[in-house]
């Protein structure tokens, strides 16, 4: 399953999602700190059409997981060449300019 959020920004709609089994961990590597904070990110299932459809609409998005970033790119929101890897788990993030 995924969690999903959605946020209303003055730069537009902002998205968060998560795969749910990594929600409340935080992840570091080099420096990088990714923290899967469930107030952040939301304790909300969705599936991956309910993922899919929110970050065509968005302008921002934060997604964590390898469910959460494969939605992002079969939406072809994330490119998976711009995929990090925190710890082993995939982090995408996408602005919209």
């Amino acid at each position: 399953m995924i969690t999903l959020e959605t946020y209303e920004t003055e730069q537009g709609r902002m998205v968060a999602s998560a795969d749910t089994a990594l929600v409340g961990d935080v992840y570091e590597e080099d420096g990088v700190r990714v923290d899967v904070d469930p107030e952040f990110y939301g304790e909300t299932a969705a599936d991956r059409g309910d993922v899919m459809k929110a970050l065509r609409g968005a302008s921002i998005a934060n997604l964590v997981g390898e469910d959460a970033v494969e939605a992002g790119v079969d939406a072809d929101i994330v490119d998976e060449t711009n995929v990090l890897r925190v710890d082993g788990v995939p982090h995408a993030q996408m602005v919209r300019l």
